[in-house]
């Protein structure tokens, strides 16, 4: 008599555990709301990095996990504030527009020391926490343009990459170690 107890108790634990399984498969290795705070903080760092330019991030930076690959994350960045164009205001002349790309050149630069070590304090973040260490950790940094612009040598898009696990150990020794942990590209 006990028997068929125990298999009506049994049944309904079997369809449990299939049930939490099939929701532990479906659940995503690394949560949405890790990769927003990820978002936010990268928007924090980005705002920061040119005090004359009060629009360096235009659009919220946004994150994806790719199951297998890694984290991705681009922004829209704004190198330098452009010149003021209104009905009253010329379109900048040929000096203003020489002086604005000058000064995007030479922040090129300093964005790409900057998504470097952004690069690697992310891959060490606490909200990348659940990204594998064989996985990637992406920043892409797409540069807007003004129409008027001469964009001739000037690239639209910086990225950087790394293995997580490559990128933390690189952090902790720092220099040239943090430079060959680190793949970029500019197109």
């Amino acid at each position: 008599m006990k028997i068929p107890t125990l298999k009506v108790l049994t049944v309904p634990f079997l369809l449990l555990a299939v049930a939490a399984s099939a929701i532990a498969v479906d659940a995503p290795r690394v949560p949405r709301n890790t990769v927003a705070l990820t978002e936010k903080s990268l928007d924090d760092r980005f705002n920061k990095l040119w005090s004359d330019n009060p629009f360096v991030v235009l659009g919220p930076t946004r994150g994806v996990y790719l199951d297998g690959y890694g984290a991705v994350f681009t922004a829209e960045i704004n190198l330098v504030a452009g010149v003021p164009i209104g009905v009253m205001m010329p379109p900048p002349d040929n000096p203003e527009k020489a002086r604005h790309k000058q000064l995007k050149i030479a922040r090129i630069s300093e964005l790409k020391a900057a998504l470097d070590k952004l690069l690697a304090e992310t891959a060490a973040s606490p909200g990348m926490s659940a990204v594998p260490p064989d996985e990637q950790i992406v920043l892409v940094a797409f540069l807007s343009h003004f129409p008027w612009e001469d964009i001739s040598g000037l690239p639209v898009q910086i990225m950087v990459q790394g293995s997580k696990r490559k990128l933390m150990e690189a952090q902790r020794q720092g220099g040239a170690a943090l430079e060959a942990a680190i793949r970029a590209a500019q197109f």
